[in-house]
């Protein structure tokens, strides 16, 4: 037998949904995909046997009720957007909130916004820092990420070392700090956290080299 992509798809939800509709009848309450699997297996269905966009539309609405899924899923699934065919073609068909029945948001659900009780302190307010001029000697680019420690870095950079051990770039993680070649500027430094003082690999912040020459 073959079949179209539409057609894998389509038993593919058809799968889910069953599974779904298993778990509900042992009172097992739905996960968001569960949830949104029950929802687009009715809507399909709905307009396999002719149904008009309406009818279809209210199939999904419908199909799941909010006491059958877990807390937290209306807020995750507050749109649900299907594609179905017609008699007069294919269709979209978006569901706004098919799980909120009118009922209010959760103020502490998923997604929602919290304002902090005060201000956010750093993690790192009370570290060493220092500054020194970094100079590339390198015909490419280099780029050195984070948390890699600074008096390590390619060979190309000229900077005192010495001064740097046991610090790393003043940067949030995953940030990256680059030289164009023969580029002289000054960075921060800021000394590593946690237990280990001045070895990184003794614990605390984790490192990763970047601090390879680069093309550009």
């Amino acid at each position: 037998m073959r079949l179209t992509a539409w057609e894998e798809e389509r038993l593919l939800v058809f799968g889910a949904a069953e599974l779904a509709r298993r778990h509900r009848a042992a009172g097992v309450l739905l996960n968001a995909p569960e949830a949104i699997a029950i929802i687009c297996d009715d809507m399909l269905e709905a307009a396999r046997v002719g149904r008009s966009y309406a009818e279809v539309e209210a199939a999904g609405l419908a199909a799941i009720g909010p006491e059958d899924v877990l807390d937290g899923v209306r807020e995750l699934v507050d749109e649900v957007r299907l594609e179905v065919l017609l008699g007069d073609g294919t269709r979209l068909i978006v569901l706004v909130d098919p799980l909120g029945r009118g009922r209010p948001m959760a103020v502490d659900g998923p997604g929602a916004i919290v304002p902090a009780s005060r201000p956010a302190s750093s993690a790192t307010a009370d570290r060493e820092r220092r500054r020194l001029v970094v100079r590339s000697e390198s015909r490419r680019s280099i780029r050195v990420s984070s948390h890699h420690p600074f008096d390590r870095v390619n060979h190309r950079l000229v900077f005192d070392r010495e001064a740097a051990r046991g610090f790393r770039l003043d940067l949030p993680a995953g940030g990256i700090e680059t030289w164009a070649p023969g580029e002289a500027r000054e960075v921060g430094l800021i000394r590593y956290g946690g237990a280990g003082g001045d070895d990184p690999g003794g614990g605390g912040d984790v490192a990763r080299d970047d601090s390879r020459d680069a093309a550009g």
